[in-house]
């Protein structure tokens, strides 16, 4: 009598079986190797949109008349909220980590200067991590500049000949703002998500509906067999995927990459663990591959693709709704990925975030592993 095959041999051959499925699905090669060049190339330009509500430092080294009016006119402007401080050290590491999109420094002298005849410098610092953002923040910081400066000259009667304020302004982190730096790492996003969850939530209703499952049972396989035998290929086919964009941007359309590639890996294998429970939790409770596809792409793509702050920024959302975005992954990831590529190993963004992709992680892949059945009934 055969000898059974071992646990180990049962996982590698259905492991095969699913890696010959991909190859020879012209969907899943498209969608893990075609669709990211092309994300790559409608990513290149960026929809501009207005923003609200921007976190913004005002540094006022010493406070004057003047530099308190400067100050009313960012808070009075509708479009900054001001935070206040005597150092701009106090500010810098706000401005790293995301909590603040600009720093606007009034120095010691700026009334002194101003009154004495002499130019002004007003410095302006604005984190452009996000391209979209970093460009508006620094035209609404020079426009607030500029109207606070011609209601000085209506007030006090002077017209020109008080001379005008002179801001210094300095972008971080994406100094060109290149709107292809700030949406690669979120095409990343989206196209784990379309591997993770779109094309995983077919993988088992395809069995069920084509009458292999049958088969795939009669094996003895166990619940855990069958689970990882359809996550490992998936989960190569995403890495590869991930590799691929993160390649030809860096190297081939100048992408800034100034964080670690473990890291990289790292937080996009965790991503990579929620988008494939999500995707066999769907495909294991619809056994209907046209049910799966829809399910994934309401609860899977459209929330990677609007409510992640890739093309429709988070802070110009209503609070409704950023509230919303809160409980979907996409967002962490997105801004992990962003301050990997343009900040660099910021820890005080990557690892909260990390820590909220992996317990986003845990929870699908144990619930997709509940969600798979070993039995016709």
């Amino acid at each position: 009598m055969p000898t059974p095959p071992s646990r180990a041999k049962r996982i590698w051959s259905l492991i095969q079986k699913e890696s010959r499925q991909i190859v020879r699905d012209p969907s899943s090669i498209m969608m893990a190797f075609v669709l990211p060049m092309i994300l790559l190339g409608l990513f290149t330009y960026g929809v501009s949109l207005d923003l609200r509500h921007i976190s913004i430092g005002v540094v006022v080294e010493r406070m004057t008349p003047e530099a308190d009016s400067l100050v009313a006119a960012f808070r009075s402007s509708g479009y900054f909220r001001v935070r206040l401080a005597e150092d701009r050290r106090l500010l810098e590491p706000l401005l790293v980590s995301g909590q603040v999109q600009a720093v606007v420094v009034i120095p010691a002298d700026f009334a002194d200067r101003r009154l004495s005849g002499q130019p002004s410098p007003v410095q302006v610092l604005v984190r452009a991590a996000e391209a979209n953002t970093g460009e508006l923040v620094l035209n609404y910081t020079e426009g607030t500049l500029r109207q606070w400066q011609q209601n000085q000259w209506v007030a006090q009667g002077l017209g020109a000949r008080l001379p005008g304020v002179q801001w210094e302004p300095r972008i971080w982190f994406n100094p060109e703002a290149d709107y292809l730096a700030a949406m690669l790492p979120g095409s990343i996003a989206v196209v784990m998500t379309l591997i993770g969850t779109m094309l995983t939530s077919l993988v088992v209703a395809r069995e069920w509906e084509r009458g292999t499952m049958e088969s795939l049972l009669s094996m003895g396989l166990s619940r855990a067999e069958l689970f990882l035998g359809k996550f490992f290929p998936y989960f190569l086919l995403g890495m590869l995927a991930m590799e691929l964009i993160s390649v030809v941007g860096v190297v081939f359309l100048g992408v800034p990459f100034r964080g670690s590639w473990w890291v990289l890996h790292l937080v996009t294998a965790v991503y990579l663990g929620y988008a494939l429970g999500l995707g066999l939790t769907v495909s294991s409770l619809t056994r209907s591959q046209f049910l799966a596809t829809q399910a994934a792409l309401i609860i899977g793509f459209l929330p990677s693709f609007l409510l992640s702050g890739l093309v429709f920024e988070i802070q110009s959302m209503p609070a409704a709704i950023r509230m919303l975005t809160c409980v979907f992954p996409p967002r962490y990831f997105v801004t992990v990925l962003r301050t990997l590529f343009l900040a660099g190993d910021v820890w005080d963004v990557v690892l909260p975030n990390t820590a909220i992709l992996l317990l986003f992680a845990g929870v699908l892949l144990g619930w997709a592993m509940r969600a798979t059945r070993t039995n016709l009934a």
